[in-house]
């Protein structure tokens, strides 16, 4: 049997495919306080602008490619039975050769109505106001607003026990839940960071340390890790 070994990616992965992240700018992302369309009080003031907002991020990652640091995540499936958690919304990880991802925050390729998040619907184009569910509900994207519930989190919780190898990747892990889930692991497991700027983990001397870009660091870390 493969050893498992369970990613946890944030936007720092994404980076280098040119999707940028609102971490980056003062809380700002792309020129919006992030709460204005990223939370339910933001869609209740305006949902137009809201849905606007995710129409062009759709189109950014429907424009984006993936990089060597998802094809490299990829690769690892010759050797390990590899679970990728991944806090970003678009597909560049499946698009880059991983079988097995789990999104913590929704998916922008999909959307759902205001009623039900379990039922999803894929979604390449625009969602325009007043375009209804089945249910009668105004369809929204599917993906986890800030003060909204991390449904995905237990299901994240379970692959990251199980771990023989982890690997967190591109993560400032100021996001809960998602930063949280580090607190899971047995300890006896390696783990490794990827990041040009390595986020504060209250054991660094366990983790081993690659302080470099998404791309250039799972090149290093294949180096390491490949049989």
């Amino acid at each position: 049997m493969k050893p498992k070994l369970v990613v946890l990616s944030g936007a720092g992965i994404s980076a280098e495919s040119g999707l940028r992240t609102f971490r980056d700018s003062d809380g700002l992302w792309e020129g919006h306080d992030v709460y204005e369309v990223a939370s339910p009080t933001g869609w209740q003031n305006n949902p137009s602008l809201v849905q606007e907002f995710y129409n062009l991020r759709r189109k950014d990652v429907l424009a984006a490619m993936p990089n060597a640091a998802h094809s490299g995540l990829a690769q690892l499936e010759q050797w390990y039975d590899v679970r990728v958690i991944t806090q970003n919304i678009d597909d560049l990880h499946e698009r880059g050769g991983s079988t097995r991802v789990l999104h913590l925050h929704g998916e922008i390729l999909k959307m759902r109505s205001v009623h039900d998040e379990t039922t999803l619907y894929e979604i390449r184009e625009d969602i325009q106001m007043g375009q209804l569910a089945p249910d009668g509900g105004q369809f929204r994207p599917h993906v986890v607003w800030f003060g909204e519930d991390v449904s995905m989190i237990q299901p994240a919780v379970l692959e990251i026990v199980q771990a023989d190898v982890f690997v967190l990747i591109g993560t400032s892990l100021n996001v809960y839940p998602a930063a949280g889930l580090v607190n899971y692991l047995r300890a006896d497991v390696p783990r490794y960071i990827i990041d040009k700027k390595i986020p504060p983990v209250s054991d660094s001397h366990s983790w081993t340390l690659i302080e470099k870009p998404a791309t250039e660091g799972v090149a290093e870390l294949l180096d390491l890790l490949r049989p």
